[in-house]
Order: C-alpha cells, then sequence, then structure tokens
C-alpha cells in the first residue's frame, strides 16, 4: 500500500519508529543494555541470540519479532553490551521514518533518488561504501537491500553518535559483517550478492552467517 507521503508497506499493523538520527530510533535509545532493549519492546518475541561479527566475537546480536518466528528487528551490542546498531527487516520491520520519510520497504530506486534530493546539499551528504551502498554518516543511515515475497525492498540500518563515523564503509565502519551480507543496492565487481559467487573469506572457521 502507498500513503500520499509516499511510504509502502507490505504489511499492517507494523509500528511507525521515528528516527532521531545519532540518538534512537522508535522506544530504543543507542546505548542501552540488552535488558533495557527487552524492556522498551515487551511485545516482541526474542528469536535469535548470535555472533555477528567474525572477528570480534564479543558483539553480538539479537534478533526480535513482533509475531513468533517472523524477524522484524535486529538489534547490536559492542563488548560492554551497549546498543550500537539497529536494522529494520524489510518485509516485516517498523516503518522507520527520517523527516517525514519511510525508509522500510521501499523499492530502491524510488528512495535513492528521494535521499538524493533531500539531502544533496547541506550539513549532510549521501555517501557510498567500497560495494556501492548508500548512506548518511552524519545521519548515522545505511540504506541496505533484502530479498523479499515483494521483490526487493529497502532495510535501514542505523548507527548512534559514537559509531557514525564512516558508518557507510563496510570495510571501516561500525555496522557489524553479517548486515553487509547477501544483497547489494548495486552491481559491484560482477555480482549483486556479496559475497559472490566463488569468493572465498577469510572469516574464522567457528563462525558462520546467522541469517
Amino acid at each position: 500500500m502507498v500513503s500520499e507521503a509516499g511510504e509502502t508497506s507490505t504489511e499492517p499493523g507494523r509500528p511507525v519508529w521515528l528516527l532521531n538520527p545519532l540518538e534512537s530510533v522508535g522506544p530504543l535509545h543507542f546505548g542501552m543494555s540488552a535488558d533495557e532493549v527487552r524492556a522498551a519492546l515487551p511485545e516482541a518475541f526474542e528469536l535469535k541470540h548470535f555472533s555477528a561479527e567474525p572477528f570480534f566475537p564479543d558483539i553480538y546480536g539479537l534478533q526480535l519479532g513482533f509475531r513468533p518466528a517472523v524477524p522484524a528487528v535486529y538489534t547490536y551490542f559492542n563488548r560492554v553490551d551497549r546498543l550500537f546498531c539497529v536494522a529494520a527487516d524489510a518485509a516485516h520491520g517498523p516503518r522507520v521514518t527520517l523527516d517525514g520519510l519511510e525508509l522500510t520497504g521501499r523499492e530502491p530506486a524510488m528512495l535513492e533518488d528521494t535521499v538524493l534530493g533531500l539531502y544533496s546539499s547541506g550539513a549532510h551528504s549521501v555517501s557510498y561504501g567500497p560495494r556501492g551502498n548508500p548512506g548518511i554518516n552524519g545521519v548515522g543511515m545505511v540504506l541496505r537491500v533484502q530479498d523479499t515475497a515483494n521483490g526487493v525492498l529497502t532495510r535501514p540500518v542505523l548507527v548512534g553518535r559514537d559509531w557514525a563515523d564512516r558508518c557507510t564503509d563496510d570495510w571501516e565502519g561500525a555496522i557489524p559483517e553479517c548486515e553487509w551480507l547477501g544483497r547489494q543496492w548495486r552491481v559491484h565487481n560482477g555480482s549483486d550478492v556479496w559475497p559472490p559467487p566463488g569468493h572465498v573469506t577469510k572469516w574464522p572457521s567457528g563462525w558462520t552467517p546467522p541469517f
């Protein structure tokens, strides 16, 4: 469905979360502990606890859902158990909005044009990471894409102030490795997925992608 504001939704009844850049998204404030996140989302089911980084095992994620067995939100915690990154599932996640613009579950080309128009000048600017994923470091936001039953749709990935530096850089930024895997925003080195077919990763043998 499409509203006058241009937002899209593949599932009715999804909560609307306002993004306060670098500070909070919906009821989640960057810097919260895992227990504080659970308390902020009493209606959510905790679906999975997983290792988010192959080389930093103390960085972990919680997969949460608003319905049993249906992932909606991914929350990531650093080595001192503080929330630093939140990602919304494209098909079932909260409808994250920034300045009235809905970021979740959109057609990538349409959202990219809108974001470029809004942020092509002024204090913030859109940049692209090494694999072509767009975002705004000054907002702590990266736009990813995800395969869904309704096609390839957008998945916003958001970080707090202390982790926003170079967040669009999938090599040096703070966003966990697992969030960069799978479908890419555009073709990079001949492939629109990462890792590309035939690529041999250098991940430790004990780590596998959690989703």
